[in-house]
C-alpha cells in the first residue's frame, strides 16, 4: 500500500486538507497532485460555513453545511479528520494508505525559521510566541498541528512557513525606518502568503518559463490579501510586512494604516490594546467599510451603496500597490492574479487591469470572463494571467523533501 502525506492549511476563515503520495520528490519544480482535497470555508461569525471534498478529477465526494461547533476552525478540522478516518477504515490505512507525515502551513516563522522543519515541542513553543503577530492565523495553524499530532500519533509533522519565501528580499526592503536595535530584535518586514507565491512561481514557470524569470507581480487576493513583486521567481518586495495586517484592504483587516491612528485610539478613544487588535484584525476591511459582509461575493450581490464603496476601495488599493511594486522591480513584465477573489471575481480583475493600462497591460475582456489563463491581448506589452494557487502541493513537496532528507 502506498504511503500518503496529509497537508493542513488553516487560513483566517478556512481550512484546507489534501492527501498526496509520499514518494520521494523528484528534481525540478513540478508540484505533486493530490488524490483528494477538502476545504471548509466560511468559518467565523456571520458566514455560512461549508465542507467540501473532491477527488483528483474534481468529482465531489462530500458537500455539507457546517453548523454549530463545526462552523469553527476546530470543529471543521475535526469533521475533516472524521471523514478521512471513515474513508480510510478508521486507522489511517485503506485506500489512502498509511499517513507517513503531515505537512502544515504556518503563517509566521519569525527570524529563526526560513525553511521547512520537523515539528517538536520546542518549535511549537517558539511559534506560539509569534501568535500576537498573526492572531487570525497562527493560533489556528498551531491548533491544526496539535490536532494532527493527536490524530496521527508518532507520525512526523512538518512546518512550512509563509514568511520563508520572502527571506531572500534585499535588505533595503526588509527594514523599517526604526532604530537598528529594533530591527535586530525582529521588528522588520517579513512578508506572507509565501506558499501561495511559491505555487505560482512553479506553475507560471511551467506555462511561460522565460516570462516567469522576468519582473512579475502576483496579486494573492482573498479574505487575506497581499501582493508580491518578483524577479527570477524570487521575492523582491511585498505589501504585507511585520504582520498579516499590513498592505491591501482585506476581508476584516484594515490593511495599511497610519500608526498614529493606533495612538489616537489608545489615547483619545480610551481603547485597550485588545480592543484595538480586535478592531483592526476582525472588524475592519471590507466588513467594516460595508457594514454588510467580509465576503466579496456577498458585497457584489448587495444593493447597499457602502458595499459598492468597499469594493471600489479594495480595487483602488490593488492598483496603487501595483504601481508601488512596479517601482520596486523597476518595471513589470507580467501580472498574475490568484487567491479566492483573484481567481473568481472576473469583473473585479477587469476593473483593476483597465486601471493599470498605464503600466502597459491591455485586458482581453472576453478571455478574462471566459475562463482563460491569459487575460491580456496578444499585443499587450505587459501580460496578465490568472492561476489557481496550490499551497497544499507546495506543502506536500516540502514535507516529502524533509521526510527523505
Amino acid at each position: 500500500m502506498t504511503d500518503s502525506l496529509l497537508t493542513l492549511n488553516a487560513g483566517s476563515s478556512s481550512i484546507k486538507v489534501a492527501l498526496f503520495d509520499a514518494a520521494a520528490p523528484g528534481g525540478g519544480d513540478a508540484l505533486p497532485s493530490a488524490r483528494w482535497s477538502g476545504q471548509a470555508d466560511g468559518l467565523g461569525a456571520g458566514l455560512k460555513a461549508r465542507l467540501r471534498v473532491r477527488d483528483a478529477q474534481g468529482q465531489t465526494l462530500l458537500d455539507e453545511a457546517l453548523d454549530g461547533g463545526q462552523a469553527s476552525h476546530q470543529g471543521a478540522l475535526a469533521a475533516l479528520l472524521e471523514w478521512h478516518a471513515k474513508e480510510s477504515g478508521g486507522e489511517g490505512e485503506g485506500e489512502g494508505g498509511r499517513i507517513a507525515a503531515v505537512g502544515h502551513r504556518i503563517v509566521h516563522g519569525g527570524t529563526d525559521f526560513v525553511a521547512p522543519v520537523r515539528v517538536d515541542a520546542a518549535l511549537l513553543d517558539a511559534l506560539a510566541r509569534l501568535e500576537p503577530l498573526a492572531p487570525l492565523h497562527q493560533p489556528h495553524n498551531l491548533a491544526g498541528v496539535r490536532a494532527a499530532m493527536a490524530a496521527f500519533e508518532g507520525v512526523p509533522q512538518v512546518a512550512c512557513f509563509d514568511t520563508a519565501f520572502h527571506a531572500v528580499q534585499p535588505e533595503v526592503n526588509r527594514r523599517f525606518a526604526l532604530p537598528r536595535e529594533l530591527h535586530d530584535a525582529g521588528v522588520r518586514r517579513y512578508g506572507f502568503h509565501g506558499l501561495s507565491y511559491e505555487s505560482i512561481v512553479a506553475q507560471f514557470g511551467a506555462i511561460a518559463p522565460e516570462l516567469a524569470q522576468k519582473r512579475v507581480i502576483v496579486a494573492h487576493l482573498g479574505n487575506g490579501a497581499s501582493m508580491c513583486g518578483m524577479r527570477q521567481g524570487r521575492s523582491v518586495a511585498t505589501t504585507m510586512t511585520f504582520s498579516p495586517l499590513d498592505g491591501l484592504t482585506m476581508g476584516t483587516r484594515c490593511g495599511h494604516i497610519d500608526a498614529a491612528v493606533v495612538l489616537y485610539l489608545l489615547r483619545s478613544r480610551g481603547m485597550s490594546p485588545d480592543d484595538v487588535e480586535k478592531l483592526l484584525f476582525r472588524e475592519s476591511g471590507l466588513l467594516g467599510m460595508s457594514g454588510v459582509s467580509s465576503d466579496m461575493r456577498a458585497l457584489e450581490a448587495s444593493s447597499e451603496p457602502a458595499a459598492a464603496q468597499a469594493i471600489g476601495h479594495f480595487a483602488e488599493q490593488v492598483v496603487q500597490h501595483m504601481g508601488s511594486l512596479a517601482g520596486a522591480l523597476r518595471g513589470v513584465d507580467a501580472i498574475v492574479f490568484t487567491g479566492g477573489i483573484g481567481e473568481n471575481a472576473a469583473p473585479l480583475r477587469e476593473s483593476i487591469l483597465e486601471d493599470c493600462e498605464w503600466l502597459g497591460v491591455h485586458v482581453d475582456a472576453a478571455a478574462n470572463r471566459g475562463g482563460a489563463a491569459r487575460l491580456s491581448t496578444a499585443e499587450s506589452p505587459v501580460s496578465a494571467w490568472v492561476l489557481r494557487t496550490d499551497e497544499e502541493a507546495v506543502i506536500a513537496r516540502h514535507t516529502a523533501r524533509v521526510l527523505h532528507a
